[in-house]
């Protein structure tokens, strides 16, 4: 467990971005964000006409496929069960005006818990959810610039 300290409010961006090195893992150079949902076409219409994703591909007899996001090397995929689970995680997608985005989303009539929340100098985050009930957030981040 990772000390926590004062010095974790000096976080800069940069810390963000930057590769981690000398992993004991070789990790690849993408990362698939694993959802369940109940009816596999509702979903995928829904995460291209509220987050304008793309179906990579799809395997109907397996009851899955995989979405583009605008984030490269990141894909969602989307899972068919007849009872999903949701919860436990809660990715957190990185946006630039978040009352814009939000704004986008809920004329779309997307259910949000809540106000934005506000973490002076550091961030503002909203958490909304699919149809599924598996939740998301958008976070955009008003660090001071060092």
């Amino acid at each position: 467990r990772l000390p926590v300290s004062s010095a974790a409010t000096a976080v800069s961006e940069k810390t963000v971005t930057e590769p981690l090195t000398d992993a004991p893992i070789e990790y690849a150079d993408h990362l698939t964000i694993s959802c369940g949902v109940s009816d596999l076409d509702r979903a995928i219409d829904w995460y291209h006409d509220h987050l304008d994703f793309e179906v990579i591909y799809k395997l109907d007899d397996m009851g899955w496929c995989e979405l583009r996001t605008h984030w490269n090397g990141i894909s969602i995929g989307l899972g068919q069960s007849e009872e999903p689970k949701v919860g436990g995680t809660t990715p957190v997608f990185g946006v630039r005006d978040i009352e814009a985005a939000r704004s986008h989303l809920e004329s779309n009539g997307v259910r949000f818990d809540g106000e934005t929340q506000v973490i002076p100098d550091m961030v503002k985050l909203a958490t909304f959810y699919d149809p599924d009930g598996n939740p998301w957030m958008l976070a955009e981040s008003t660090m001071p610039h060092t």
